[in-house]
């Protein structure tokens, strides 16, 4: 979804609200300038990134550790 940033200003509750379920960009003279999103999804995004990058046969130090020397 797509906001000015004076309607932004007057209800920026709204808009926060909405960042849960959706990216909200913020345009000023028609261009965007910023994108409000809410926690869920960044930590949606962080487990996707998760996912896959600790190989099934390894175990939790290992990972750790393997982690640490990089």
């Amino acid at each position: 979804m797509q906001v000015s940033l004076s309607e932004l200003k007057v209800n920026v509750g709204k808009y926060v609200d909405m960042a849960n379920e959706q990216e909200i960009f913020i345009t000023r003279n028609g261009k965007q300038i910023a994108k409000i999103v809410g926690m869920r999804a960044e930590k949606a995004d962080a487990a996707r990134a998760l996912i896959g990058s600790i190989k099934s046969d390894m175990d939790y130090d290992s990972a750790r550790a393997g982690r640490l020397t990089e």
